[in-house]
Order: structure tokens, then C-alpha cells, then sequence
């Protein structure tokens, strides 16, 4: 019974501290200049990373180290910490729920019109259109390892290997809740695909100049090469055939990179400014 209550309560305390930071965030845009100042770098960069780090990690830890915490003497260390997890992912499954309903409670002509929502439910079914929604949840922790990983690992290849610095904001941002009539459950996970893809875009950004810069050779598929291509231009601008030989690979190396930088893949911007200065911002 006693875990029961505590799981309870971790459930519970996630479902209301994520309620309330929905509620600022709403409230953010009604308090003159400087509200709308803070909305706008809640959207973007650092900012947006720390709404997300509230919403999606943070839960999952607190209710790892509550779970472990309260529970480990009854259950065990382990046990307890998963009880908890399992528990602030109930809370946050709750939240987005509650928040779907009130949010379009709020906007009933906009529920009424044109949605997303109405015309997936009817091409694939409703059941299957929202268990397929939610079932993509499974990458949010993904998603969020890779954003650490654009913070963790690529900044300081910038020093050691001139790789080109970026601004994250410049990829890492939504906007979507500024569309007119997209509210409740088309708004939540449309937010989410806006994060998703900029983190995304900014991850394979980054890897094309890590291939570029170490690894400049076609892979012997041509599948592959056909099926990477989009993401990785290079195979077809300057990457070294998969039958060429070490020399090649050499005389790329020594064409495209450079003692001064920076060393981006072979087709980014960058190359193009006079000078060789880079055109991206540095975080």
C-alpha cells in the first residue's frame, strides 16, 4: 500500500509541476514587452532546451531518484527507482492529456473547424492514429540524448579540428503554436515535430563535416550511397570512389581541409565567403 501511495504521489506531482509550466508558458505572452521577450527565448536555443528539460527529463529523473529514494528500503534501490520512473511517465502521459482537453475546451471554434486530427482518424482510424502518435513517444529520450550530444560533443571538435561552429538557435526552435487554428492534440505533437526535426537537422549537420572531415570515402553500396545522399552530399561532391585508392583519399584531405579552417563538409556555405570566414554564428 505504501508504495502504492508513493508511486501515486510521484504520478501526481509530475501531473501538477508540468500543468503549471504549460501555464506559464501560456501566461508568458500576456505580460507586455518583456513577457513576450521571455515566450520568444523560451522558443528558441538554451531557452527551448530548458522548457524541454522540464517537460520530458526532468520528470523521469525526479521520479528515478524519489523512487529509489522512498521506495529502495521496501522494494530495493532499483526496483523503487523504476516504480518511480514508470510512475513520472504516468504523470506526464496525464498531462498532455489534461492540457489536450482544457486547451481545446478553450478554443471550441477552432476544435469545430479543420484539424489534422479529423482527417488522419478518418484515412487510418482513430484508434490506430492515436496509438501510432503516442507510440512515437518512444523517441523523446532519443531525441534528448542527441541534443546533449550537440552541446557535449561536437563544440569542442570546433577547437581541436576547426570544425564550423553553428548557432543552435538557428535550427532549435518552434513556432508552429503561432498557426492559426492548430490547438489541443494537433498543437502538442505538432510542437513536438518541430523540436524533433530541428534537433535532428542540426545532429546531421554537424555529422556531415565529421564524415567529410575523417572519413571521405563512397561506401561500396550503391544503395547506400543512393539512399544517404540527401543527407550526406559529399558522396557525390568529393568523396573518393569505394574502388579509389589511399592516395586519393590524401589528395582530397589535403584540397579540402585546411591548418586555418574551417573545415566543413565540401558543399557548406562557408567555403564560399570571402576569406574562407565563417558564416555561421558561434553559440
Amino acid at each position: 500500500m505504501q508504495e502504492l501511495i508513493w508511486a501515486g504521489s510521484i504520478a501526481g506531482s509530475t501531473l501538477v509541476s508540468l500543468l503549471v509550466g504549460a501555464g506559464v508558458l501560456h501566461l508568458l505572452g500576456r505580460l507586455g514587452s518583456a513577457g513576450r521577450a521571455a515566450s520568444e527565448w523560451c522558443c528558441r536555443g538554451i531557452g527551448l532546451d530548458l522548457v524541454i528539460t522540464w517537460f520530458t527529463a526532468l520528470p523521469m529523473v525526479g521520479g528515478i531518484a524519489t523512487g529509489s529514494s522512498a521506495l529502495g528500503a521496501s522494494l530495493g534501490h532499483w526496483l523503487g527507482a523504476l516504480v518511480g520512473l514508470v510512475a513520472a511517465v504516468v504523470g506526464q502521459i496525464a498531462a498532455v492529456c489534461v492540457w489536450t482537453v482544457l486547451h481545446e475546451l478553450a478554443h471550441r471554434d477552432a476544435v469545430k473547424g479543420p484539424r489534422i486530427v479529423k482527417v488522419l482518424n478518418r484515412t487510418v482510424g482513430r484508434w490506430r492514429n492515436h496509438a501510432a502518435v503516442w507510440w512515437t513517444a518512444w523517441c523523446v529520450p532519443v531525441f534528448f540524448v542527441v541534443r546533449v550530444a550537440e552541446y557535449v560533443v561536437y563544440p569542442p571538435l570546433t577547437w581541436l579540428v576547426r570544425l564550423p561552429r553553428y548557432e543552435s538557435a538557428d535550427w532549435v526552435r518552434v513556432s508552429r503554436h503561432k498557426f492559426k487554428g492548430l490547438v489541443g492534440h494537433d498543437l502538442i505533437w505538432c510542437l513536438y515535430c518541430d523540436w524533433m526535426t530541428g534537433v535532428w537537422s542540426l545532429g546531421t549537420e554537424m555529422l556531415r563535416n565529421v564524415e567529410s572531415f575523417w572519413c571521405p570515402i563512397r561506401f561500396d553500396s550503391a544503395k547506400k550511397c543512393a539512399n544517404c545522399r540527401t543527407d550526406f552530399p559529399d558522396i557525390d561532391a568529393g568523396w573518393v570512389p569505394a574502388d579509389g585508392d589511399m592516395a586519393q583519399v590524401e589528395a582530397v584531405l589535403a584540397a579540402k581541409q585546411s591548418r586555418e579552417g574551417p573545415n566543413a563538409w565540401f558543399g557548406h556555405p562557408v567555403r564560399l565567403t570571402v576569406g574562407g570566414e565563417a558564416a555561421d554564428r558561434a553559440d
